[in-house]
């Protein structure tokens, strides 16, 4: 693990002029030759009570002379549908365009000469599964040995869905969502209690509901407080202070998650109505990409917060 740790994952630009943070590489990798190939199988996502879920099998040839760390590229079939390799390697992201690509490096150790590996790459589609076939284009694999040679071989490859009934036979073309789909609904009100030490606790309700299937890494919400009115956490599961990320990683379409925000105030406030808030919610992916979502005005909603006891 240490020797993978220690290769580069990538240099150079991504996407609109932003850099990946490399690591020095072995020794072995600058005198690699360029003579690797690569060849894929096909990617089948078969349907599943989350969507749908396939592994592309890969297969890389090293001819060089020495040992050598391999780059691999991948290119998304469907904004955000990449989830990881078997076994796994690290791996970071590009700017999505709108497909994405994945910067990762062969896994395992250094490659031998004449050696070939065997893997698979992790794909997940958070979109409800059809009564028909599907099929998009539009996925690539890259292998190289390195940034001081061209690419040494790249496969494209189509990707098939499963219908809910077994088939794959004419299959129609799959279009995902561009612009998320969600609402918030909440409170309407957060009524604070006195605790043991003096402070002010208490719970606002939320729901979320997310429609479509635009690609999305989750979704936040933004809370505007009165004053002295501050995050504490998030229910059931996260701390956090300020925005908040709405536990359970991404939605799949038609999915309702109800949580409470936890608010605190200091002992010093004054019992009463303490004032308005409001909360934004908002849905991220890539890199600080804020997605438009197809009805802004459905995603703020307006609350009151007060202290009794």
């Amino acid at each position: 693990m240490a020797r993978t740790i220690a290769r580069r994952l990538a240099a150079g630009v991504l996407g609109a002029g932003l850099a990946l943070l490399g690591m020095a590489a072995p020794a072995a990798q600058a005198a690699a030759p360029a003579d690797t190939s690569v060849s894929v199988g096909r990617l089948v996502l078969n349907p599943t009570d989350r969507g749908y879920v396939g592994s592309l099998p890969v297969t890389v040839d090293y001819r060089g002379e020495q040992p050598a760390y391999l780059d691999l590229t991948v290119t998304e079939p469907v904004p955000g549908a990449n989830t990881g390799m078997t076994p796994s390697a690290p791996c970071m992201y590009g700017r999505e365009q709108p497909l994405r690509n994945i910067y990762c490096t062969v896994p395992g150790d250094a490659l031998q000469p004449g050696e070939r590996r065997r893997f698979t790459i992790e794909f997940q589609v958070l979109t409800t599964p059809r009564a028909h076939a599907m099929s998009t284009p539009g996925g690539r694999v890259t292998v190289g040995t390195g940034d001081a040679n061209p690419a040494d071989d790249s496969r494209a490859f189509d990707t098939l869905f499963r219908s809910t009934s077994g088939s794959l036979r004419h299959p129609r073309p799959y279009v995902w969502d561009t612009r998320t789909d969600a609402s918030l609904t909440v409170g309407p009100a957060a009524v604070l209690a006195r605790q043991g030490d003096g402070s002010w606790l208490g719970r606002l309700p939320v729901t979320v509901r997310v429609a479509g299937d635009a690609a999305h890494d989750g979704y936040s919400l933004d809370p505007t407080l009165p004053a002295g009115v501050h995050v504490a956490g998030i229910e059931p599961v996260d701390v956090c202070t300020g925005t908040c990320s709405v536990p359970g990683g991404r939605f799949m379409p038609g999915e309702e998650r109800s949580v409470s925000l936890l608010l605190r105030a200091p002992a010093e406030v004054t019992p009463g109505d303490l004032g308005t808030g409001s909360l934004r919610l908002y849905a991220m992916f890539g890199w600080n990409n804020e997605l438009v979502d197809v009805d802004p005005a459905d995603n703020t909603a307006a609350f009151t917060v007060s202290a009794t006891g």
